[in-house]
């Protein structure tokens, strides 16, 4: 058994993320890029080594292959250590043959085996497709202050928007007396955002009970929370007041990439201070020609451009022709805009090519119907040919052609 480490955090990262569609068609969700040169999972792993966690196992399931090349050894978070670093954790291979994981609980309950190792005194269970900056630590603190056998953390969301979440009502104390699942006429504004810290040697009996019902999905925030409460544990919520987003649909992913080029928006990466690690490719520094026009924008490494560029963001080896236009999008890794193509409210998948005149989505204010206007998405290498036409809303996967 290794040292007692007093926390240890687990990812969950085995989501197939179906709501982003194509963008998850051949990659897991918490390994689609963010942000010009992140990748969404960066976000949770950076805060785990910046809390002082240096122990994290990433459990993975669906098309784990990129997001498990993507993590390697842990050297660009800190986490490649002889006692700790992070571990990629895939369903548990038994003499019967190999289990999926079922549900979050489930997935943590195959896993007891690989926490025991650590002899945790707390476990901080976290999700990999939230954008965030977060200290754990202090909401270890919190947890051990309360004497908490879990403590949950909250974000007071807008009223209108709280029926998409599940929500917590909480005493004068913070201890929370009741849940909502995503209801329909909300008591209470305070959202779950995803992030636990449990007692160890009270959520491992959970998960050992909820594993022997039948009738459990074996899901948290569905059975092992409610299961707790309703045992009387201590459970308490933790406010926190900074950025958060979960990026599991189109619109909330390309939102998200955007609030880095909004001042109003408190998410800084360049804060030294809490600095979020990427494994970034290494490019020569990008180029921005004497024929192009920038303004408020992202640009990554390797990237050139020649035409207008307007409040998007590229990744690296971007190319913008001259008389190309981008504006209020996201061009992933490796993508062509050639001259004369358009590509607006829109998000652009790795390595696609976007040939001469062609026009990838429509500005909002152009549309008759405004219910009708959407992101546009163009999947990892497709090309859309010259002079073709990609709709608001439309996911293509496959090439375009062209108008004849």
């Amino acid at each position: 058994m290794a040292r007692k480490t007093e926390c240890l955090a687990m990812l969950l990262a085995g989501g197939q993320g179906s709501r982003l569609g194509i963008l998850t068609k051949n990659i897991a969700k918490p390994a689609v890029p963010y942000g010009g040169k992140y990748r969404i999972i960066d976000f949770p792993l950076s805060n785990c080594v910046n809390s002082g966690i240096s122990t994290v196992g990433v459990l993975t399931q669906y098309q784990p292959l990129e997001l498990n090349d993507y993590i390697g050894n842990g050297q660009p978070w800190d986490l490649d250590r002889a006692n700790g670093g992070v571990h990629i954790l895939s369903p548990y291979q038994q003499i019967k043959g190999s289990e999926w994981y079922k549900g979050t609980a489930n997935a943590i309950y195959q896993n007891i085996t690989f926490i025991d190792r650590y002899n945790p005194e707390y476990v901080a269970i976290l999700s990999g497709d939230h954008i965030y900056k977060m200290d754990y630590s202090k909401m270890l603190e919190y947890h051990k202050q309360k004497n908490a056998a879990c403590t949950i953390a909250m974000l007071e969301v807008p009223w209108e928007e709280a029926p998409r979440f599940g929500l917590m009502l909480v005493d004068d104390e913070n201890r929370i007396t009741e849940f909502e699942e995503k209801p329909k006429n909300p008591r209470s504004n305070k959202a779950s955002m995803g992030v636990y810290i449990f007692t160890w040697s009270k959520l491992r009996q959970y998960l050992i009970d909820d594993e022997q019902n039948p009738n459990s999905s074996n899901d948290f925030g569905h059975d092992v929370i409610p299961a707790m409460h309703s045992a009387g544990e201590r459970m308490f919520a933790y406010l926190f007041d900074g950025y958060w987003k979960d990026v599991g649909t189109i619109d909330s992913l390309w939102e998200a990439n955007l609030d880095l080029l909004n001042p109003k928006v408190d998410l800084d990466l360049s804060d030294p201070t809490w600095k979020i690690y990427s494994k970034t490719p290494t490019a020569p520094p990008h180029y921005v020609s004497p024929t192009a026009t920038v303004q408020n924008s992202m640009i990554g490494e390797g990237s050139q451009v020649y035409g207008d560029l307007d409040f998007s963001i590229l990744f690296h080896n971007v190319q913008v022709e001259e008389g190309a236009v981008v504006r209020d999008s996201i061009v992933m890794p490796g993508t062509v805009v050639k001259s004369g193509a358009v590509v607006q409210y829109a998000i652009v998948a790795e390595n696609a090519v976007i040939e001469e005149n062609a026009v990838v989505g429509e500005r909002p204010e152009a549309m008759q119907n405004i219910d009708d206007w959407g992101v546009a998405v163009v999947g990892a290498g497709v090309t859309v040919h010259a002079g073709a036409h990609v709709a608001p809303k439309a996911m293509v996967d496959e090439d375009v052609k062209g108008a004849k």
